[in-house]
């Protein structure tokens, strides 16, 4: 299991990420009296050495180095490989590599607009 480092009292406060994914990031507890900084027990887990994963599984997703796909030409370099769409990527052409890769049975990571269409 992977340890999830988010910051100390996240849920506590609105400003520090409660229902805001991007301000839950990890931040160095400090403070006098701060018990996370104290490594008490059942405080949560600390960004420490040790977590980190063996170079041969760092890159990649589910066993399978991911090809970046920036436009529909970019799937032929993939062949079978599992391709992740890259994030400045538009909408439209987004449908677009994403039909394609149905066509070419190439599985796509971080294919979030089925989910959309799933809560439609």
């Amino acid at each position: 299991m992977v340890a999830k480092f988010v910051r100390h009292s996240w849920n506590r406060y609105s400003k520090l990420g409660k229902r805001r994914k991007k301000k839950q990031v990890w931040r160095r507890p400090t403070g006098r009296d701060n018990k996370l900084r104290e490594r008490r027990k059942d405080r949560g887990v600390r960004v420490e050495v040790g977590y980190r994963k063996d170079n041969k599984l760092q890159g990649l997703i589910k066993g399978k180095k991911p090809v970046m796909v920036y436009n529909v030409k970019d799937l032929a370099k993939a062949g079978k490989d599992s391709i992740v769409i890259v994030g400045n990527v538009g909408k439209k052409k987004k449908l677009e590599i994403v039909k394609k890769a149905k066509e070419m049975k190439v599985q796509v990571q971080n294919d979030r607009l089925k989910d959309k269409e799933k809560k439609k």
